[in-house]
């Protein structure tokens, strides 16, 4: 079951900060490194907030990146994290 705690790095590989040191890199290429990072998330991290993780982390400082695009389009149709239920007690009938 997905977890609602990031790993200490949303990025292990680096793929998202080297995008944003790529000098002239467009939309096309954005998608193509987004989809490695997205093929990389642990199991069970939630990729809603490792999306969020990433935009506080590179987006603020260069909103106008095509990276900071991709990230907050995919972060706009990302499932939001699932939530815990709380198991029914169920009761024995005798």
């Amino acid at each position: 079951m997905p977890t609602r705690e990031l790993p200490a790095d949303p990025d292990p590989e680096g793929l998202i900060r080297d995008a944003y040191h790529m000098a002239g890199i467009a939309v096309p290429e954005c998608r193509i490194i987004f989809l490695d990072w997205s093929l990389s998330i642990p199991e069970g991290v939630e990729p809603c907030l490792a999306l969020r993780a990433l935009i506080e982390r590179h987006g603020r400082d260069a909103p106008d990146h095509p990276m900071t695009r991709i990230l907050a389009e995919n972060l706009a149709t990302a499932p939001a994290p699932r939530r815990r239920r709380a198991r029914r007690a169920t009761s024995t009938a005798a």
